[in-house]
């Protein structure tokens, strides 16, 4: 599992014109871009869902949790993305939608058992991701 986590100050997901998760603007959040592999299952969801609510990546280095910063989980199966060879990736690391839908499902509801509020897009849908990035912090994240 990797997760392509940025900090930002105001972030929004958009499916077909309707805004359908967001970080208000002015509070600081984490922006989640959850990518999921093959080998990756229920555990490493709650484990990656732990890291990144401890981050400690926001002002004067407090975590998330420290703070009940929101967080927005975007699906991203580009994260595994494979670009060595020729112009065009090839996306056999990324695991199908019926692996791949309940462990980011499974991520989202891990922060949320962890006192996140969680927002989220919508798996497998076209989405326009908007955000401002606070610092700009970007952090890869993996298990």
């Amino acid at each position: 599992m990797r997760v392509l986590v940025q900090r930002v100050t105001s972030a929004s997901v958009t499916v077909d014109g309707v805004v359908i998760g967001e970080i208000r603007p002015a509070t600081q959040g984490l922006l989640a871009l959850v990518g999921v592999t093959h080998d990756d299952d229920a555990a490493k969801a709650a484990r990656m869902a732990e890291k990144l609510w401890q981050l400690r990546i926001l002002d004067d280095e407090r975590s998330a949790a420290d703070i009940g910063a929101p967080v927005l989980v975007v699906s991203q199966f580009t994260l595994y993305a494979n670009t060595v060879k020729g112009r065009r990736p090839s996306w056999n690391a990324a695991a199908p939608r019926p692996v791949a839908e309940p462990l980011v499902d499974a991520f989202a509801d891990a922060l949320r058992q962890l006192g996140a509020e969680v927002a989220t897009g919508s798996f497998g849908s076209h989405m326009e991701v908007a955000l401002v990035n606070d610092g700009p912090v970007t952090l890869m994240l993996e298990l």
